[in-house]
C-alpha cells in the first residue's frame, strides 16, 4: 500500500469509525467472556466458551479490515492505528488513538509514539 495524506487518512479514519467503535466493543467481550471463563471467575451474561471464539474471530475480522486499508494497527487496548505518510519529505506515520475525536497527531516513522506531535494546521 501506499502512503496517505493527513486528508485521505482523516476520511479513511471517518470511514472506519463504525469498525473502530466495534472493535472496542468486541474487545471488552472477549476480555469479560475470558474473564468468565478462568476458574473462579465471575458469571457473566454474555455467554460461554462459544461466544468467546466468536468474539476472537470477528476481533480478527475487524482488525483485518483495518488494515486492509493500508493502515498499520499498532495497539488494540488502547486501539492505536498509524497511517503511513509523508510530510515535508519526512517519513512520518498520522496517528489516531482511541478517544481521539479526529485525526490531529503525527509522529515520525523512526521516533514511535513516544514522538507524537500535533499535526500542523
Amino acid at each position: 500500500m501506499g502512503l496517505f495524506t493527513v486528508a485521505q487518512a482523516r476520511v479513511e479514519v471517518e470511514r472506519l469509525r463504525p469498525v473502530l467503535d466495534e472493535i472496542v466493543v468486541v474487545r471488552a467481550d472477549l476480555v469479560e467472556l475470558t474473564a468468565a471463563l478462568t476458574p473462579g471467575g465471575a458469571p457473566t451474561g454474555l455467554g460461554g466458551l462459544p461466544e468467546r471464539k466468536a468474539a476472537e474471530a470477528r476481533l480478527n475480522e475487524l482488525m483485518t479490515e483495518v488494515q486492509q486499508t493500508g493502515a498499520e494497527l499498532k495497539g488494540v487496548a488502547p486501539l492505536l492505528v498509524d497511517f503511513p505518510a509523508d510530510l515535508d519529505g519526512v517519513p512520518v506515520l498520522l496517528c489516531w488513538l482511541e478517544g481521539d475525536a479526529a485525526l490531529t497527531w503525527y509522529h515520525r516513522a523512526d521516533l514511535g509514539f513516544a514522538g507524537r506531535r500535533r499535526l500542523p494546521d
